[in-house]
C-alpha cells in the first residue's frame, strides 16, 4: 500500500493532523492500534492554558494560539462531519483555600465567588476567574474528528499496530504492521502518544490518570463552569454529566482503577464542591498521558528527514490539537514555524 502521508496514531493529534493534510490535498492513511486506548478518549477536555498557569514562553504561546483556533476549528469539523464537539467557552473558576498571587486573572473574594458559583466549600477564601478558558467534550471531539476524516476520504486502519520502521540511510521507506502489511509513504507522522518509544528512542513515557464521572440531578445545571482546584478538577458537561479528575501516577502501563485512586478523587472533589456527594456515579476509567522529561511536547523534525514527530503532549493534547495539526501540516508542505524550535527532540540530547 502507498500513500502520500502515513499518520501513525489515532488520537486527536493524529486525527487532526490527518484532516489538515487531507484538506491540503494530500492522500492520507491513519494506522491506529485502538482508537479507544488513546489518551484523548480518557481526557477531561479542558482548554485551560491560563488556569493551568503555564509559564510564559513558547509553551504558553503555543497553548494560547491553539485556544484561539478552537472556535473556528470546531465549527469547521462540525460542519464537515455533521456532529457536535461539545465545545463550550464556559470559563474556568479556580477556587483556592489560601490566596496566592497570580498574573492575568481576576480575583473574586469569598462573597463574590459564592455568587459566581454557589455551594462551593466553606473552606475556600476566594477564587481566580479565567473567562477565556473553556472545554470541549473530548469523546465527542474524537468521534467528530474520525467522522470528518472518513468523510474527507482519509483511509483509517483501526486495531493495527506498526511494528517497526524500515530505514534507508536517513529516510523512512516503509512500515511493517501487525497485519503483516507493508505500507509506503512519501512522509510519515509519529503521533502515538505514550507508546512512542516502541517505535523511536525518544523520551516519552506514560503517566497514568484515573478519572470518574457523576450525573447531576438538578433540573437546571447548577455547575456552570469548570472548577480547577489545586489538586482536582471538576468539569460539567451541558448534558448534566460531570467529569472528575485526575490522579497522576508513574506506574507504566498498569491498567485499571484502584480504590485508593478513586477515593482520593472523591475526597478532593467533594471537599471542593460538596453537592457532588449526592450525585450518582456513572463511570470510572483511566488513561495514559504521554509525558516527557520537561513536560513539553516533541514536535517537528526527527532524525529521518521524511518522519515528523507529533507526540509528548502530556496534559494538553486536546488543547493543542488544532495548533499541532497546522504546524505539522506546514512542516510537510515545507513551511516551518520558528515556534517549533522550542519543541525539537534534540533538546534532550544536547
Amino acid at each position: 500500500m502507498t500513500t502520500d502521508v502515513l499518520v501513525i496514531g489515532g488520537g486527536v493529534i493524529g486525527l487532526a493532523t490527518a484532516i489538515e493534510l487531507k484538506l491540503r490535498s494530500h492522500s492520507v492513511t491513519i494506522v491506529a492500534r485502538d482508537f479507544h486506548s488513546a489518551a484523548s478518549h480518557a481526557a477531561a477536555g479542558m482548554l485551560a492554558p491560563e488556569a493551568e498557569q503555564i509559564s510564559p514562553g513558547a509553551m504558553l504561546e503555543l497553548c494560547l494560539l491553539s485556544r484561539q483556533l478552537y472556535p473556528d476549528w470546531t465549527s469547521k469539523i462540525e460542519h464537515l462531519s455533521g456532529l457536535n464537539t461539545g465545545y463550550w467557552n464556559c470559563g474556568i473558576l479556580a477556587p483556592v483555600y489560601e490566596k496566592t498571587n497570580r498574573n492575568n486573572a481576576r480575583w473574586l473574594d469569598k462573597s463574590a465567588t459564592s455568587k459566581h458559583q454557589p455551594n462551593l466549600s466553606s473552606e475556600i477564601v476566594g477564587s481566580w476567574w479565567y473567562p477565556d478558558d473553556g472545554q470541549v467534550d473530548n469523546r465527542a471531539l474524537t468521534n467528530v474528528l474520525r467522522a470528518c476524516a472518513i468523510a474527507l476520504g482519509v483511509i483509517i486502519q483501526d486495531k493495527v499496530t506498526v511494528k517497526n520502521f524500515i530505514y534507508e540511510q536517513n529516510r523512512v521507506t516503509g512500515v511493517c504492521t501487525t497485519t503483516n502489511d507493508l505500507i509506503h509513504a512519501e512522509h510519515y507522522v509519529l503521533a502515538t502518544g505514550a507508546w512512542s518509544q516502541e517505535l523511536l528512542p525518544i523520551p516519552v513515557h506514560p503517566k497514568k490518570g484515573q478519572m470518574l464521572s457523576v450525573r447531576a440531578t438538578d433540573k437546571e445545571l447548577s455547575l456552570k463552569q469548570v472548577l480547577f482546584g489545586s489538586d482536582i478538577y471538576i468539569v460539567p458537561r451541558t448534558d448534566g454529566r460531570i467529569i472528575i479528575g485526575a490522579t497522576s501516577e508513574d506506574v507504566g502501563f498498569t491498567p485499571h482503577n484502584t480504590p485508593a485512586g478513586v477515593q482520593l478523587l472523591l475526597q478532593r472533589a467533594i471537599r471542593l464542591y460538596p453537592p457532588l456527594q449526592h450525585y450518582p456515579i456513572e463511570e470510572f476509567w483511566w488513561g495514559f498521558r504521554p509525558a516527557t522529561p520537561d513536560e513539553l511536547p516533541i514536535l517537528g523534525a526527527s532524525p529521518y528527514f521524511n518522519l515528523t514527530l507529533a507526540t509528548g503532549h502530556y496534559r494538553n493534547g486536546i488543547l493543542l490539537a488544532p495548533a499541532t495539526a497546522n504546524l505539522i501540516a506546514d512542516v510537510i508542505t515545507n513551511k516551518t514555524s520558528p515556534l517549533l524550535e522550542h519543541f525539537h527532540y534534540s533538546r534532550f540530547y544536547s
